[in-house]
């Protein structure tokens, strides 16, 4: 046995590498579009129950903390997307390389960081 192991693991010097944080964020989104599902619902409900409910909706659309939460929703869409893509492609054997793999993740990043700032300039 060797007697020179760590006595603990130190996660904060643990680096993971882009591809690996990359497809982490990917199962986040995932997970927070699975949650936004029922609230999804609601509003799509609210909206087609009435004339009154779609007016309603409308105003509260309006608001801030629905805005956010409309926008975190649809963040969390376009980023699962375009992960997700890259997914298929490394399915095919593109990208699945270390050099590529890292090409592919910033790509991922860059990506999604432009449409983040496109959603936002469209909401507001």
């Amino acid at each position: 046995m060797n007697k020179k192991r760590p006595v603990y693991l130190d996660l904060t010097k643990i680096r993971m590498p882009m591809a690996a944080i990359v497809s982490i964020l990917h199962r986040m989104s995932g997970f927070v579009l699975f949650l936004a599902i029922p609230y999804l619902i609601y509003l799509w409900l609210v909206s087609l129950s009435s004339a009154e409910g779609y007016d309603n909706l409308q105003i509260a659309l309006h608001h801030g903390m629905t805005q956010s939460l409309v926008y975190i929703v649809l963040l969390a869409l376009l980023y699962h997307w375009v992960a997700g893509i890259r997914h298929l492609l490394m399915d095919m054997g593109l990208g699945e390389e270390k050099v590529s793999g890292r090409r592919g993740a910033l790509l991922v990043l860059a990506v999604v960081v432009i449409l983040a700032l496109l959603l936002g300039v469209w909401l507001w």
